[in-house]
């Protein structure tokens, strides 16, 4: 990548970003089927296979810019990720038919405890940035094991409370009741009828052949948007926290339309949060390819936008306890606040990146 100019260097990186689009939509729908096919359950498939599926991109790059020693571009992926994929909730909100919210049509207390988890592990991901190196378990960081354990311990909380129907919320007086679904009654906007007559062998084939290629387009991603940054002068932690993040996160954005279009919004909701809350469990693996703590890497930028995750995850908690009624100029009154946030976060992240 070092040779390639400026023009080759968008072509490569615009190739990355469509194959991780496309490879991404057939993992998702391949993860469905084979969900239904073993009887997974929706617990299992929504939130841990279609989280670690949908995080393939951010998987790539955090292999790719560890091995290499661009713990900056790592740890501003994997964090800068959270609030950009959050912003997914914004543009899903947009595409809604109809007055009412994504975080009130989604009709379920459920997404509310996800994103609870994704406060939590972004929470300690800041604090772990602040402590030394010498706080480390070998080459792990005490904070990316914290991180780890909390993941699974509210994954498993999860899955008891998942099922429970006195989580389910009813629709709002006057709104029609297909505009929401419940957890149990919604269908997976990914499903695909082709497919589900595939054999098992056909299906295991497709997503380890998507895998690689999302694998591979990651790669790509990372290093040809590595040197793009340096031809350019960006700074390495603002380019992995909005470009880089963004690429990554086009998978969560195919998706979330689909799943509004077929009005699965909690699902939308649990894709989005569920793969905010793992990809911070790959510090573990961005530690050990470094062979030294990557949150110690963190620095003021990554701990900055971190927080506006943080804060975007917030308000849409407070959207779905809350139920706003209306939209206003085709966005809830949450999303409007998440996006704001958004808008100033990065204001101020330019401001500290200088």
């Amino acid at each position: 990548m070092q040779h390639f100019g400026i023009g080759t260097l968008l072509l490569i990186f615009a190739g990355g970003a469509v194959a991780t689009w496309v490879s991404g939509v057939w993992l998702a729908k391949v993860t469905d089927v084979l969900d239904d096919r073993f009887g997974l359950g929706e617990t299992i498939g929504g939130m841990i296979l279609l989280s670690v599926t949908g995080g393939l991109p951010e998987l790539a790059i955090t292999i790719s810019a560890a091995s290499s020693g661009h713990l900056d571009i790592a740890a501003g992926n994997l964090i800068g990720g959270v609030a950009v994929q959050t912003l997914v909730l914004v543009i899903a909100d947009r595409c809604i038919r109809g007055p009412l919210p994504l975080s009130t049509a989604a009709a379920s207390l459920v997404p509310a405890l996800e994103g609870i988890l994704v406060i939590c592990v972004v929470a300690i991901t800041a604090m772990a940035g602040l402590l030394p190196k010498s706080a480390a378990v070998g080459p792990l960081s005490v904070g990316s094991l914290v991180i780890a354990i909390t993941w699974a311990v509210g994954m498993w909380i999860l899955t008891l409370c998942r099922d429970r129907k006195d989580l389910d919320l009813p629709a709002p007086a006057g709104a029609d009741p297909a505009a929401t679904k419940s957890p149990l009654a919604a269908t997976d906007p990914r499903s695909d009828q082709g497919l589900a007559a595939a054999s098992t062998t056909r299906l295991v084939t497709i997503f380890v052949l998507a895998s690689v290629i999302t694998l591979i387009a990651g790669v790509l991603l990372e290093q040809s948007g590595d040197r793009l940054a340096d031809l350019i002068g960006m700074n390495g932690v603002l380019f992995g926290a909005t470009v880089l993040a963004l690429a990554s996160a086009l998978p969560e954005i195919s998706t979330a339309i689909t799943g509004v279009q077929m009005r699965s919004y909690t699902l939308v909701f649990g894709d989005i949060f569920g793969g905010n809350a793992f990809q911070l469990v790959l510090f573990v693996l961005a530690d050990l390819l470094a062979w030294q703590p990557v949150l110690t890497h963190e620095g003021r930028a990554n701990a900055w936008i971190g927080m506006i995750g943080l804060v975007m995850t917030t308000i849409y908690v407070a959207g779905i306890l809350l139920r706003p009624r209306w939209r206003y100029w085709g966005l809830g009154a949450d999303s409007w606040a998440a996006f704001i946030a958004y808008g100033l976060g990065l204001w101020g992240l330019v401001l500290i990146s200088n």
